[in-house]
């Protein structure tokens, strides 16, 4: 990975130890942080004009120079565009089950790398979790940003409104298309991956795409799994053990970034 430094003030400023923002608002040579990041940035950082940090503005990472400073917004100059690492390009269809496990996997999932992610209404996710899985959203969507944040992330993975399986299946638009299901004995997902590992070429970068899915507590339904089938998904295995939800979407991305 390239580190970037500069000086500022005679200071020696790294690119790998600024603090990283993303802002809510750009023009393409200002950006600026509202609401919470600049009562944050103002408040408790103590934030004064002419300090530098690393911003993303519309999906590109800059060396930013604070201009002015209030606790409604914070606005940057925008100097040089950095090198940053891509989103991993995974689609996750993440079934809904018990809150603070999701949210922990989501933040995880973020971390990891994850382009987007599904929430899915499954068979045997809990009927009140199903009810309020709507009204959780925007919470989970500010997981993931904080999470990118955290992660040093240029980009925020897109969180799907709550969606039926067969409505989730029909967004899930990548060349390869991997259900994690507990009744697989054979094929790996490692296997499944290093097959598919043909990216290079014309049209790599969306040869690369993958969905993945992993199922609620119990598992998909046999239901679910002949609807998988049916839309072209082939089910693929993380070992012999039964790993909790949470657990398999960390185990599953690490793969997946591992080898794409």
């Amino acid at each position: 990975m390239r580190v970037f430094t500069h000086t500022h003030n005679g200071v020696i400023l790294n690119s790998m130890t600024r603090r990283r923002w993303i802002a809510d608002q750009s023009n393409g040579t200002t950006a600026s942080l509202t609401g919470d990041q600049a009562a944050h940035l103002a408040r408790v950082l103590r934030a004064q004009p002419g300090q530098i940090f690393d911003v993303v503005a519309n999906g590109f990472l800059h060396r930013a120079e604070i201009s002015t400073v209030s606790d409604r917004e914070v606005v940057f100059t925008l100097h040089e565009e950095l090198e940053a690492d891509a989103a991993l390009p995974v689609h996750l269809l993440l079934a809904v089950f018990k809150f603070d496990h999701l949210e922990w996997g989501i933040e995880k999932a973020t971390e990891l790398g994850a382009a987007r992610i599904t929430p899915v209404l499954a068979r045997r996710t809990e009927k009140h979790l199903a009810q309020a899985a709507a009204k959780r959203v925007e919470r989970w969507r500010r997981i993931a940003l904080e999470s990118s944040k955290q992660s040093r992330r240029t980009d925020v993975p897109d969180i799907d409104d709550p969606q039926t399986l067969k409505a989730a299946l029909s967004l899930a638009d990548a060349p390869h298309k991997l259900l994690l299901a507990e009744t697989e004995q054979q094929n790996t997902l490692t296997a499944a991956l290093t097959a598919h590992n043909h990216f290079d070429g014309p049209g790599a970068e969306h040869n690369r795409a993958l969905a993945l899915a992993i199922g609620p507590e119990g598992g998909w339904t046999p239901e679910e799994m002949q609807l998988f089938t049916a839309s072209g998904w082939q089910h693929v295995t993380l070992g012999p053990r039964i790993l909790r939800a949470e657990t398999a979407t960390i185990a599953a991305l690490a793969i997946c970034s591992a080898l794409l």
